[in-house]
């Protein structure tokens, strides 16, 4: 995200549906949606009274392919989010996100009164960084789920917000997948080709990733990732050729964060000697870090060992102030795996990586070094 709760996403998602688009869309709004305030961001996240009408995850059960790809409308929130740092052929850095969210704004279908008619929300987050430029540019989106206008489908698997798009070359796989999106008035753009290197991985217990201790708090998630990224990106007047990586998070429920999280700090990191690490910690209000921050290892072969909250540390070592919000975000971080032989320096590559959408967070390509070396994303919000 948000990215991410599983970082943005589901806080966007909840979000998005708790704040922002349930009267724009169900009314009939044409112009900009309002804008929420952060501050309500842990609030929309919480149970909600109409929580028991949704579908809830509970417990781990089998993911089934190509299905699990295409869209879970009786939970609340979804989203399929991606990343990735790509070199252009003149050595040139770049990292990108694409980032679709569904939130269900009923439990049930409405009476069908018009084509426009629809209990699906969408939201859109798309941005391009310029490392060598020190340039971060983002855009947000928002669909109704009807008309054809934003959705989810398998066979093959497709999702997209307008033209804003994650397509399937195969009816019955989900890689290689197509991923394309552009924003001319921003002057960015990609058109990607991503292939899988290891298969999926599974969060928490199979797939079943629990962010809080009321029962229901969690999630579904998997995740591939070591992507291949080939293809094209735009920046401004510069249409590159690009190679490098990329990684893809999946996740769906209906409730998440208990009372009293604040925010999170997400990290998904790709290390040069194959390893992939995900770790994030979900803070409290009161400063400390709640017990159920994870975490995952994936060896060069795919296989994941999840990580408790004692397994890991994250420290911030470095921070940057946001001009446009006062914000004041960790831009650089020690993250040691102790029983991994993991002493790490996480750093941003560009610090001005915060997102100008309707929550703000910071979200953006990093860089590593220490024990290992290598690339990846960060996530944070809530500060």
């Amino acid at each position: 995200m948000m990215r991410r709760f599983e970082p943005t996403l589901m806080a966007l998602g909840g979000l998005l549906l708790a704040a922002v688009v349930i009267g724009w869309l169900r009314f009939g709004g044409l112009g900009d949606p309002p804008v929420a305030s952060p501050e309500n961001l842990a609030e929309s996240m919480g149970p909600s009274a109409d929580d028991d009408e949704y579908a809830r995850v509970t417990g781990p059960v089998p993911l089934v392919f190509p299905e699990d790809h295409g869209a879970h409308p009786d939970y609340r929130t979804e989203w399929w989010y991606f990343v990735g740092n790509v070199t252009a052929e003149d050595g040139r850095d770049y990292g990108f996100q694409l980032t679709l969210f569904r939130s269900a704004l009923a439990p049930e279908d409405p009476d069908k009164a018009s084509d426009w008619t629809t209990r699906q929300a969408w939201m859109g987050h798309f941005a391009v960084t310029d490392i060598e430029a020190g340039e971060h540019r983002a855009r947000e989106r928002y669909q109704r789920g009807a008309l054809g206008l934003a959705g989810a489908t398998v066979r093959p698997v497709r999702i997209w917000l307008d033209d804003w798009e994650a397509l399937s070359e195969d009816p019955e796989h989900l890689f290689p997948l197509r991923l394309r999106a552009s924003e001319p008035d921003q002057g960015i753009a990609i058109d990607l080709r991503l292939d899988d290197l290891k298969g999926h991985v599974l969060h928490g217990d199979q797939g079943y990733s629990r962010k809080g201790a009321e029962p229901g708090n969690a999630s579904r998630y998997y995740a591939f990732t070591r992507l291949t990224a080939d293809g094209e990106l735009r920046f401004d007047d510069r249409n590159a050729e690009v190679s490098g990586s990329a990684w893809l998070d999946r996740e769906w429920s209906t409730s998440a964060l208990d009372a009293g999280q604040q925010g999170w700090d997400w990290f998904a990191l790709q290390l040069d000697d194959g390893r992939d690490l995900v770790v994030y910690r979900i803070r409290r209000d009161d400063g400390s870090v709640d017990p159920h921050s994870k975490g995952l290892l994936v060896d060069p072969d795919g296989n994941s060992e999840v990580l408790g909250v004692d397994d890991f540390n994250l420290t911030p070592q470095r921070h940057w102030q946001s001009p446009q919000t006062g914000s004041r975000y960790p831009v650089e971080w020690s993250v040691q795996v102790p029983d991994a032989d993991l002493d790490l320096t996480v750093t941003a590559r560009v610090d001005a990586q915060e997102m100008p959408t309707t929550v703000r967070y910071w979200e953006g390509s990093v860089s590593v070094r220490g024990s290992d070396t290598g690339v990846g994303y960060l996530e944070m919000t809530g500060y």
